[in-house]
């Protein structure tokens, strides 16, 4: 299982055998609205905060998961879900109604693959059949914690990136119960804590790039790889400041990327002309194009194996108003489309 110095190998391969996605207005304008399960035509969702509306999305996702596998929670083991808001409230209060074991985790917008990872291993070492992992998000509620309400209008950076509402959910499963092919997990590397003394959150991706790198690096280095052993390595929301600093620190360290196939989800799931400024960002962001887009296209054979590097900014109000810098962190899951 333990690989090099921070990496797991699944020798059984668990496989992510359903996944439900859910989004809001901004993100069914975008270039993956198709990948979607549930689109809302508001942020508000029915309820009475956006917190509230929050919840619902992860809730959502999950049954929309369950459902398409013919599943029931009483089918699955463990829970594993984070988010951005305080004491990921709109987690703990979906695992509530779920009713499922919980593991709460924050890993700020790495946590879609820290979930996954953990779901992985729990799965491959049999501590589960089935175990579920979920990241998400929502723009309006994250906008009032960590920056300003969307109401009050604050003219934001270039280097600013959008919050994107949605949730991102995948039932992973034992390769065994798996008739025909499936999308498997085959490893992980649990990145460091990185601070290069960056104190700007309006620059996340920035900040964030040389996580990613470090835990890239790690990667190959771990399970002795190299870029050319996958058709697409994808980050989290480095943006488009993150993800060209990202290019150049690995050209530096000796690997050169092709930008063909070196992509980023925060500037895969929305257009052009939608203002992004440097492209998506938060918890739902890698979850979402994951789970949606990234699985539909390796299903339809477009993509044989690609390694999902997602980054996270361990930032908060507190440590940002004792003016602390940003550490940041990254983890990579590797998986690989396997004909049964």
């Amino acid at each position: 299982m333990l690989t090099g110095k921070q990496s797991w190998t699944f020798n059984k391969k668990p496989g992510i055998i359903s996944t439900g996605v859910t989004g809001g207005p901004f993100e069914a304008k975008g270039n993956l609205a198709e990948d979607f399960d549930i689109l809302h035509e508001d942020l508000w969702l029915g309820e009475k905060s956006y917190e509230k509306a929050h919840r619902i999305l992860i809730e959502e996702a999950v049954d929309k998961a369950l459902e398409k596998a013919d599943l029931k929670p009483d089918d699955i083991q463990f829970y594993f879900a984070g988010d951005l808001i305080n004491q990921i409230t709109p987690s703990s209060f979906a695992a509530r109604s779920i009713g499922v074991p919980f593991f709460g985790l924050f890993g700020a917008c790495s946590t879609s693959m820290e979930g996954l990872a953990l779901a992985s291993y729990v799965v491959n070492t049999q501590g589960a059949k089935r175990a579920i992992t979920c990241a998400s998000s929502h723009n309006s509620a994250v906008e009032k914690q960590f920056r300003y309400p969307t109401e009050y209008g604050g003219q934001k950076p270039p280097t600013a990136q959008w919050t994107i509402t949605g949730a991102g959910v995948a039932i992973v499963g034992d390769s065994d119960e798996i008739d025909g092919a499936y999308v498997g997990v085959t490893s992980a590397t649990v990145g460091k804590v990185i601070d290069m003394g960056l104190k700007d959150p309006f620059n996340m991706g920035g900040a964030m790039a040389p996580a990613a790198v470090d835990t890239i690096i790690a990667h190959f280095k771990d399970l002795e790889t190299s870029p050319d052993d996958y058709d697409l390595i994808v980050t989290g929301d480095l943006g488009r400041i993150g993800q060209s600093t990202a290019l150049d620190l690995l050209s530096k360290k000796g690997y050169e990327l092709d930008e063909a196939k070196f992509k980023d989800c925060g500037l895969l799931i929305y257009k052009d002309d939608q203002p992004i400024q440097a492209g998506g960002s938060g918890a739902g962001c890698s979850s979402t194009v994951l789970y949606g887009h990234l699985l539909n296209q390796m299903k339809k054979r477009k993509y044989k194996k690609i390694l999902v590097v997602a980054t996270g900014a361990l930032l908060s109000q507190l440590s940002f108003q004792q003016k602390e810098s940003i550490p940041c962190i990254a983890h990579a899951v590797s998986l690989e489309y396997i004909e049964k």
